[in-house]
């Protein structure tokens, strides 16, 4: 009986000196220690681009931000979490030859200030209420109410990524991945 309450007292003493050091939640508390420090940092900290890939081996692309609320913001909820972000409709939608768009979780609140845009240029990337990133991937003529969050620095290696972004096989759709 001395022998297990020894055990007991061993244990329950380890657990305590865990606690006290941060070991025994390592996982759950690092994850909370960096949202908070990226939270925290963002607000004086200057993002000004993010890395795109199309599909998730693909050849990485910058996509350099403008100063604004709504690229801040994706920048910020970037430097969180990797987005995965589908594309639904990639030959089927009006001007699919020319633009591209990728839905946001709407678990996201992105502040956006749209004006109303009628020429962009190869390149350009805009937000869209509700929660929607478009990319124009060759010049082109749209109107609508957008915020620019972007651009790419055009090339015919980011046209042909975008072109031949593969379907993911069981999905059923195409995926861009964007990180900090």
């Amino acid at each position: 009986m001395n022998f297990k309450k020894s055990i007991a007292v061993c244990v329950l003493l380890s657990t305590f000196m865990m606690l006290f050091t941060g070991c025994g939640k390592e996982d759950t508390s690092r994850e909370s220690v960096q949202s908070t420090q990226i939270s925290d940092n963002t607000q004086s900290e200057t993002v000004d681009s993010l890395e795109v890939k199309f599909g998730y081996e693909g050849e990485s692309f910058t996509l350099h931000l403008e100063d604004n609320e709504t690229a801040a913001e994706i920048a910020r909820i970037v430097g969180r979490t990797e987005w995965n972000l589908p594309i639904y409709n990639y030959d089927n939608y009006e001007n699919w030859e020319v633009m591209q768009y990728y839905d946001i979780p709407s678990r996201y609140e992105i502040p956006s200030e749209p004006e109303l845009i009628s020429t962009q240029s190869a390149g350009e990337v805009y937000y869209s209420d509700p929660n929607r990133i478009i990319l124009f991937y060759k010049d082109a003529q749209v109107e609508g109410e957008y915020t620019k969050i972007g651009y790419f620095d055009y090339s015919d290696d980011f046209l042909q990524a975008v072109e031949n972004n593969p379907v993911l096989e069981g999905w059923g759709n195409k995926i861009i991945s964007i990180s900090r």
